[in-house]
């Protein structure tokens, strides 16, 4: 297998890594805008043959195509925020390449009621060319990170070894990690939570199909495991609530996320004032006026997530809740995944969210490798057997967890 990683900021670091210490690929060609950061993640393998760094922007589909077939490789698995996953996602097809991303095509609320009923969906933009890719007999794994991706795992398990009939099946995400010397300082791209945290969530029910409600809605406390203990979480928009009724039958579906209140206010904030907003305004500059996104702004004034790990403590946890009936008998489950920040770091010299996103990818490009994932079309982790790839996760040190509730 031949793979060109798109993005070499803290997932696509952490990916390098994680993948370096296995041997199922060939050749991984480390792309990215900035050159340089590229290149510092291929020199930080410590001459690792197989690593190559190369420049390109991501939205230049032509760029990107040449790229593939410079290279020769088999697979384009997208590092990148979701800005930037059509563009890449056409490249690939474009180039008759796979593709695998850890985020989805980007929403549009409503435009009458964005707060009832869906717009354009997350995902939307990747299924309506689900025929043609498979057509033409090539894989588009969408939503395989670890929210989306392990957690649709869990679900796929959950109904076929642990459930005869499943009545909800809840994504819950929380952690206790802290990070010294800042007040605000976001374990994820800013981008992403700002993108995924505001806009109007997206539930399931079976009967009515999808709809949405206002952000940070149904706030519930989960008590998450392995001492990180209660969390207030809150209904957020997320890929999991999209495809996991693709693929599992249940009556409903939520992604609930541990924001605290700190952390949901600041957001509020930043909405209140139009600071979340993607288009540009324009600002005074020492050369003129100067168009700008606030959003961007905001990133650029937060610390880079991918930098924080030296300062950061505690544990952060991705899973999947799931209730319904077994031989007849009301049952309920979480299956989870936790990762230690002191783990990741002195193991990796990754921060734990990032590395916990990363480790995902890298499975299941490997399973695509061996052959015991296959497919064509567009494709969610739900589509496949389960089994083999937690398995394989446990198998790369980084085991996982059921809890009976």
């Amino acid at each position: 297998m031949r793979v060109l990683l798109v993005g070499a900021g803290g997932v696509g670091g952490a990916i390098t890594r994680i993948a370096a210490r296995r041997p199922f690929f060939e050749a991984m060609v480390v792309a990215d805008y900035d050159p340089g950061r590229a290149g510092a993640a291929v020199a930080a393998l410590g001459g690792d043959a197989r690593f190559t760094a190369e420049q390109v922007d991501a939205s230049d589909e032509e760029a990107v195509a040449r790229l593939l077939a410079r290279h020769r490789c088999d697979v384009l698995l997208n590092a990148t925020d979701p800005r930037f996953v059509m563009p890449l996602f056409r490249a690939a097809r474009a180039a008759g390449a796979g593709y695998l991303d850890m985020a989805m095509s980007l929403s549009r609320p409503h435009a009458e009621r964005p707060y009832a009923e869906c717009g354009v969906k997350l995902g939307d933009e990747q299924f309506e060319q689900a025929a043609d890719w498979e057509k033409e007999g090539v894989l588009a794994l969408v939503g395989m990170g670890v929210e989306p991706g392990l957690s649709d795992v869990f679900a796929r398990y959950a109904a076929d070894e642990l459930f005869d009939e499943i009545e909800e099946i809840g994504v819950r995400d929380g952690a206790n990690l802290t990070v010294d010397g800042y007040d605000f300082a976001p374990s994820f791209s800013i981008w992403t939570t700002i993108e995924e945290c505001l806009n109007p969530p997206v539930v399931y029910e079976r009967g009515r199909g999808w709809f949405t409600t206002e952000p940070f809605s149904e706030p519930e406390v989960f008590d998450f495991p392995e001492g990180i203990g209660p969390v207030e979480c809150v209904n957020v928009e997320h890929e999991e609530v999209l495809l996991v009724p693709r693929w599992v039958d249940a009556r409903r579906v939520t992604f609930k996320y541990g924001l605290g209140r700190e952390f949901v206010e600041t957001l509020k904030t930043l909405h209140l004032l139009g600071l979340d907003r993607t288009g540009p305004v324009t600002v005074p500059g020492p050369d003129g006026p100067v168009a700008v996104s606030p959003r961007d702004v905001v990133a650029a004034c937060l610390p880079d997530p991918a930098t924080l790990g030296e300062r950061m403590h505690g544990k952060t946890c991705a899973g999947t809740w799931v209730r319904g009936l077994k031989d007849g008998k009301p049952r309920e489950v979480y299956l989870y995944h936790v990762v230690d920040n002191q783990w990741s770091m002195a193991e990796y010299g990754s921060q734990a969210v990032v590395w916990q996103t990363a480790v995902n990818p890298v499975v299941a490009l490997e399973l695509l490798a061996t052959g015991a994932w296959s497919g064509a079309g567009v494709l969610g982790p739900e589509a496949f057997p389960a089994q083999p790839f937690l398995d394989l996760l446990a198998a790369y040190g980084s085991p996982w967890g059921m809890r009976e509730m």
